[in-house]
């Protein structure tokens, strides 16, 4: 295999990415909103550019989902990635609330407007 096609292959650069990690060490929900804090701009520290596209897109609340379909990165390297944010205090995640087990009303009227518009 040529190094030019070892370097676009997907599968090669989110395992080194993700250090070989499968799952994140936080199980994130899809719908969890993610948002970038001041620490990841004041710390100075050099980011993967995926971690960094991360930052940039959670300046906004973005859920966990969009994130992985708008950077187009696979949605458990998109959880081990925001799980790493997290822990070090770059991004925050705010977790839905459910009641009961059951997932909120007012999401599944969000989901079900967002299949609508399928």
């Amino acid at each position: 295999m040529s190094a030019d096609r070892r370097r676009s292959s997907p599968f090669v650069r989110p395992y080194a990415v993700t250090r070989g990690r499968t799952t994140a060490r936080t199980d994130f929900a899809l719908e969890a909103l993610v948002s970038t804090t001041m620490l990841a701009w004041e710390s100075g520290v050099r980011f993967f550019p995926e971690q960094q596209a991360i930052c940039r897109l959670c300046m906004n609340l973005t859920s966990v989902a969009e994130i992985s379909a708008v950077l187009t990165i696979p949605l458990q390297v998109t959880r081990v990635l925001v799980g790493d944010l997290a822990e070090s205090g770059y991004v925050s995640v705010q977790q839905p609330a459910y009641t009961g087990g059951r997932p909120d009303v007012t999401l599944l009227e969000r989901v079900l407007t967002g299949l609508r518009g399928l």
